[in-house]
This record gives structure tokens, C-alpha cells and sequence, in this order.
């Protein structure tokens, strides 16, 4: 690939990675999407094992981000349909406030469920574990999102 090329993957692994952070955008699927891209312009057996590697991590990384969380949600007595009105808060607060309120709608569901379920004084503190959880499981993702990220770089400066 020329370094046009590259410099655009790189730009688009960036974006991806913003794009966990932020979500917004579908940021593993774009870093995997990115180094495909890659691979299909090397045309090299490195290319093909990095791209293997890619979609072997975010595999592992969509299962970790959803099991750890989760079991870390359920000891916290956090169900799974407040998860759902979470959502939904979020998808409801990204429209009414444009990129903050899908942060602000998802803590707001969990507060009101829990508010609803457990009580005033306990639904503040549920909703931070909740918080805690969901920023649990955008690190690990991003940590995954890094090393492909890290795994590209290797092979595009010495392949």
C-alpha cells in the first residue's frame, strides 16, 4: 500500500478508536474494517495473519466487555431490563441533546429504574456501580481496539 494509503487506514483505526470512546460510531468494527482494508491492498501472508489476529481480538473483546460487566452488574443486583431502559434513555438523550445526552439519557434510565425499584437513597449508588460497569467494559474494548491497532502498525512499518 502506498503511505496515502496507509495514512488513511491509520486515520480510520483513529476514528474507530474514538468511536469506542465515544460511542457514536461502530469504533471496533471500524478498526477491523480499516485493517481488512489493509490486508486486501497488501496482499501478504502478514496481512492475512494480521487481519485473522483483528477479527480473532474483537471477537474476544465484544465477548470479555459483555461477561465482566455483566457478572459485575448482576452481584450488584442490576438487572438486565434496566439495561434495556438504559438504552433506551441513551437512544431518547442522544436526539435531545446531540452527542452529550447519550451519556445523560443512559444514567438517567438507571437512576429512575433503580429510583423506581430500590428507592431514592439506593438508586444513586446503583447507578454509579452501573456506570462503573459500562466504563469497565469501554476499557476493555478500547484496550483491544489499541492493541490491533498496535498489531497494524507493526506489520505496515516492518512488513
Amino acid at each position: 500500500m502506498n503511505p496515502a494509503g496507509e495514512v488513511v487506514v491509520g486515520l480510520v483505526i483513529l476514528i474507530g478508536l474514538l468511536g469506542i470512546v465515544l460511542p457514536v460510531l461502530p469504533g471496533l468494527l471500524l478498526v477491523v474494517g480499516a485493517v481488512l482494508v489493509w490486508a486486501l491492498d497488501e496482499q501478504t501472508a502478514i496481512g492475512w495473519v494480521v487481519f485473522a489476529a483483528s477479527v480473532g481480538l474483537a471477537g474476544a473483546a465484544t465477548v470479555i466487555k459483555y461477561l465482566v460487566p455483566g457478572k459485575r452488574l448482576k452481584a450488584a443486583g442490576v438487572p438486565a431490563s434496566t439495561m434495556l431502559v438504559a438504552t433506551i434513555g441513551a437512544i431518547v438523550g442522544f436526539f435531545a441533546i446531540p452527542v452529550a445526552g447519550a451519556p445523560i439519557g443512559f444514567l438517567l434510565g438507571i437512576y429512575f429504574v433503580q429510583w423506581s425499584r430500590r428507592g431514592r437513597g439506593e438508586a444513586w449508588p446503583a447507578t454509579m456501580r452501573t456506570a462503573g460497569a459500562i466504563a469497565m467494559s469501554i476499557g476493555i474494548e478500547l484496550g483491544f481496539g489499541l492493541l490491533i491497532a498496535g498489531l497494524w502498525l507493526v506489520a505496515a512499518i516492518f512488513a
